[in-house]
């Protein structure tokens, strides 16, 4: 068996190193960064009672209760209650797709020593990816948008957020895309705006 130079077997030591810390260093949160677009055409009273408003398409859907849920508790965070003769409709609705395409974000780091960490992979030497797959693996896409409407189903508040990423555990990022869709609520900065939500791992 060959040999691995001293210095070289350094190197390899502080690379798988900087790896652990790497992959480590945000093992206990994951930041969901989401693009958000609100309008207000009118103020929405603080402290105002609302009920869910379905439509047709959602009616028979088993997932739209799970959604609804996710929502009471975003909504419940900036200050409004559920009630069932609230005066102020909600229309949550929820979009994913996955992606299967490669998974090319992230930087090749390498200093000649014969490894490669970046792009969806870990390699070292011509032996290929440590972590096979993880180079490949899919990509999710949703969008989560709210509709609040008054007595006379006038909009007076609505708000659109996307996010895309590699979780698959959609409860999870829902929430905290609802929570980023109703930040700065009843009177969000106007225009896309970026909105960082910390949720655990």
């Amino acid at each position: 068996m060959k040999k691995i130079p001293l210095d070289l077997a350094k190197y390899a030591q502080a690379a798988l190193f900087f790896i652990a810390i790497t992959l480590s260093g945000c093992a206990s949160t994951r930041l969901i960064d989401t693009q958000v677009s609100s309008f207000t055409p009118h103020t929405v009273a603080a402290g105002a009672s609302y009920r869910f408003e379905r439509l047709p398409s959602q009616q028979a859907d088993p997932a739209q209760a799970q959604l609804e849920a996710l929502a009471q508790q975003a909504l419940a965070k900036v200050g409004l209650k559920q009630a069932d003769k609230a005066p102020l409709s909600v229309q949550v609705t929820a979009v994913q797709r996955q992606e299967s395409n490669p998974y090319q974000n992230g930087m090749n780091i390498g200093i000649g020593l014969g490894w490669v960490f970046g792009n969806g992979s870990v390699s070292i030497g011509n032996r290929g990816a440590l972590f096979p797959g993880l180079d490949t693996q899919p990509s999710y896409w949703r969008q989560v948008s709210l509709i609040m409407r008054d007595a006379s189903q006038t909009v007076v508040f609505e708000s659109h957020a996307t996010h895309e990423g590699i979780w698959r555990d959609s409860t999870a990022i829902l929430s905290a895309m609802l929570d980023a869709a109703l930040q700065d609520f009843p009177h969000p900065p106007a225009g896309v705006r970026r909105v960082n939500i910390e949720i655990p791992r």
